[in-house]
């Protein structure tokens, strides 16, 4: 019995990117765009209305922008989808905000087909998408200034979880780390969860960027 197919909505304003995304992704196997929307607010309706795995959000939409639409989708839904926001420029404030509201990751529009599908894949089996160059590059750009005291979650974190924290900020996988440091899978998942909870963050890249605003990797 074949496994249900990732389904997909499309959030953009450009009705050619929209067209261009449905016939890259209606194409592969296991892969079914369900929906689009033109605007934020669309995409907040559609999202509910449809339930996804997956969205595709543009940053820069009239209405609602990708990030309160991404907002209000994550704190709206008991199982919201994964959030995936593409943007045209990988240095931009909205794709920082973004990413700090809960997005799952991003991709530039210019990606490849077989970049974008392999991402799509990556988010709807729950991984984050994470880019550790651009990761860093946004956090130096775009976060706060003036460094808030450091926040209580950094003295919260045993050893074992600061380790796997630094290595998930240079974009290790779970297996990685595990061989890095010498750990089982198993522990390095519990440590994953554990860092995940003491930041407050929803997945890897709100972790990774809670780490360079805290000052607790290098921006």
């Amino acid at each position: 019995m074949s496994a249900a197919p990732v389904r997909i909505v499309l959030a953009d304003d450009e009705r050619l990117v929209r067209t261009a995304l449905r016939a890259i992704l209606d194409a592969e196997p296991g892969m079914e765009v369900v929906g689009e929307a033109a605007s934020g607010a669309e995409a907040v309706s559609v999202v509910r209305a449809l339930r996804p795995d997956v969205v595709l959000m543009d940053v820069r939409m009239p209405e609602i922008n990708g990030i309160r639409a991404t907002e209000q989708i994550l704190a709206s839904m008991d199982a919201p989808p994964r959030i995936m926001v593409v943007t045209t420029f990988e240095n931009d404030s909205y794709v920082y905000d973004a990413l700090r509201a809960g997005a799952a990751g991003f991709l530039l529009k210019r990606t490849d087909a077989d970049q974008l599908v392999q991402a799509v894949r990556t988010v709807a089996r729950g991984d984050s998408l994470l880019f550790p160059a651009a990761v860093r590059a946004l956090a130096t750009e775009h976060a706060p200034r003036a460094r808030p005291a450091q926040p209580a979650w950094v003295a919260r974190l045993t050893g074992r979880e600061a380790d796997v924290l630094r290595a998930m900020a240079t974009g290790r996988t779970n297996a990685e780390i595990a061989g890095q440091l010498g750990l089982g899978p198993a522990t390095v998942k519990s440590h994953v969860a554990a860092v995940l909870a003491k930041t407050g963050a929803r997945d890897r890249t709100q972790a990774v960027i809670a780490a360079y605003e805290a000052g607790f990797v290098g921006g």
